[in-house]
């Protein structure tokens, strides 16, 4: 040890890296200590949950957001926010993944998510002050969290276990809480159409709901009032002929251009005589009339193009009565194939009997002035449903997608697990009153953290609180004193309450609910994110690849 120490010493005295420093890179960063790499990512936490808080809940205020592709959204989506917001603090980003995997997994809830891990660890800050180890608030909370979710499953409401989910009406109360969150006042229209459109493509059984089945269209004009629910695949543009109408089609798809002029590489032809050019024009007439009519023999009404079509093709596909569309989209084109069974070609030529698709309808529909191609496959392909979303701005109707696609994932857990909770920030009073009740009764220093995770739940009724524009200290304590009566588990924030009326902003939250699984997987990631961050003791970082940045302005010379 002594000759380490005089090793270094040396080392040090003569300008030279020692340690950890002598294993990296130039360039990195090496952050370590409690006060340094700890209350540093939490600061960071914290920062991240002040901005997505005050989107929480119906009235959440909503926010711009330009991403580096100079691309604008003003939304209150969390998952949109966070992720546009490009974050590299290395600590928030667990939080972001945590946001993340809950959109991908249930769609909503991601507010929820990100507002309570960073409550987690503001609430740990005044502990570690107090002289608790990070590990120790750590294993208190995941304590606290194991708890929570044993008092989870006794706040069910009663019936709830079962739901019809080929009932309209049902099923769209139950989805009406997670668009709210979004497009509040259009929630009751979006949760019907987005119930409309999933039991529309719902299969007999409820776990195989597929969420690609449910499509979405945006067509500019109207109002969201004037969206409507359409059988099949909805393609907004016309089609390239004057065929306009297909039944009971074959369906051809080429992921590249339909013209056999267009090359990869540039090539020269030498013509000596007027008879050569002829013939080479005609040479080229009779390949792309030999290729349509081999579609027409092998009974193809209907052909997709990935790419642009020649004059030749569109002249040819017009006499055979081929009705040609044009997909600028590969994700389009590749669903288009999934809904037909077809197989996208990349060479131009007349596909085998097995990569030939069916449809059982394509024709084109006018909505708002524009026209569509509505595409209807057949059952046994599955089914298809869009949503035509209308509206004033692109804005608008983006923020509305956003919604839907929440009902949509929505649906998909609702038909895996039918169970709700009450909503309103009802559940996450009742957590917090029990559980601070269970961690009063602990003896030793998870008392302590415990006590902290029961006080971070109550971050939701105070942001919709806040948001509604009441008080929110006095909101919190009329409910902490309404959920000491057994009766009161029910009672939440009414957020159309008007402010300033003297009394609490309080109402039963019995038709509001909240999926059981949306809450579930919301404690356990936002959890599971604090205490990855909280266990987190040194922050190293390699130097980032690349050569170095030019200077900002000025000529590209």
């Amino acid at each position: 040890q002594d000759q380490f120490t005089h090793v270094s010493f040396i080392m040090s005295s003569q300008g030279m890296p020692y340690g950890l420093q002598s294993m990296l890179k130039d360039g990195h960063k090496h952050i370590t200590g409690l006060e340094e790499a700890v209350l540093r990512n939490i600061e960071a936490c914290k920062a991240l949950g002040t901005c997505t808080r005050s989107s929480l809940g119906p009235h959440g205020r909503n926010k711009m957001v330009i991403n580096h592709l100079d691309k604008l959204f003003v939304t209150s989506d969390a998952a949109t926010i966070v992720t546009e917001m490009e974050i590299v603090h290395p600590a928030a980003k667990m939080i972001v993944y945590a946001a993340e995997t809950m959109e991908r997994e249930l769609g909503d809830g991601t507010n929820f998510v990100v507002s309570l891990a960073s409550e987690l660890l503001a609430n740990s800050e005044a502990l570690i002050h107090d002289g608790l180890h990070p590990v120790e608030i750590a294993a208190g909370y995941e304590k606290a969290c194991a708890r929570a979710l044993e008092i989870l499953d006794e706040l069910v409401l009663p019936g709830s276990e079962s739901l019809d989910v080929f009932n309209i009406e049902a099923v769209s109360g139950a989805l009406a809480t997670a668009i709210a969150t979004k497009q509040y006042g259009y929630h009751h229209t979006l949760a019907k159409l987005t119930a409309e459109a999933c039991i529309a493509v719902c299969p007999k059984n409820p776990h195989n709901f597929r969420v690609d089945d449910v499509r979405i269209a945006k067509v500019v004009g109207s109002g969201l009032s004037s969206s409507q629910v359409i059988q099949g695949l909805v393609i907004r543009r016309s089609p390239e002929g004057s065929t306009l109408h297909v039944d009971d089609a074959k369906v051809a798809v080429y992921s590249e251009g339909l013209d056999l002029a267009m090359t990869e590489t540039k090539g020269t032809v030498l013509l000596h005589s007027g008879e050569e050019l002829e013939g080479y024009a005609r040479s080229e007439e009779e390949r792309v009339d030999a290729l349509i009519k081999g579609l027409a023999d092998a009974g193809v009404k209907l052909v997709f193009s990935g790419g642009p079509v020649g004059e030749l093709c569109l002249h040819f596909c017009e006499r055979y009565k081929i009705m040609l569309v044009k997909i600028q989209s590969k994700f389009e084109l590749r669903r288009i194939c999934r809904a037909t069974g077809a197989t996208a070609l990349g060479k131009v030529e007349v596909p085998q009997p097995d990569q030939i698709g069916f449809a059982r309808a394509c024709g084109t529909r006018e909505i708002g002035g524009s026209l569509v191609i509505v595409l209807q496959q057949d059952e046994k392909m599955g089914k298809i449903a869009t949503v035509v979303l209308r509206g004033a701005t692109d804005t608008l109707m983006d923020d509305a997608e956003r919604a839907i696609d929440d009902g949509i994932n929505a649906f998909k857990a609702l038909g895996r697990d039918a169970r709700r909770v009450a909503a309103g920030g009802a559940s996450e009073m009742e957590l917090a009153t029990r559980l601070g009740v269970w961690g009063r009764q602990l003896s030793g220093l998870e008392r302590y953290p415990a006590a902290k995770f029961a006080a971070a739940l109550e971050v939701v009724p105070r942001c919709l609180a806040e948001t509604s524009g009441h008080d929110a200290s006095s909101t919190i304590s009329a409910l902490y004193a309404a959920h000491a009566n057994p009766d009161g588990a029910r009672i939440g924030v009414d957020v159309d309450a008007e402010s300033g009326g003297g009394s609490a902003p309080l109402k039963d939250i019995a038709p509001l609910v909240d999926l059981y699984t949306t809450k579930w997987w919301a404690l356990r990631l936002a959890t599971e994110a604090a205490t990855t961050v909280l266990k987190v003791d040194q922050l190293i970082m390699s130097k980032q690849a690349g050569g170095p940045k030019g200077p900002a302005g000025g000529d590209e010379d």
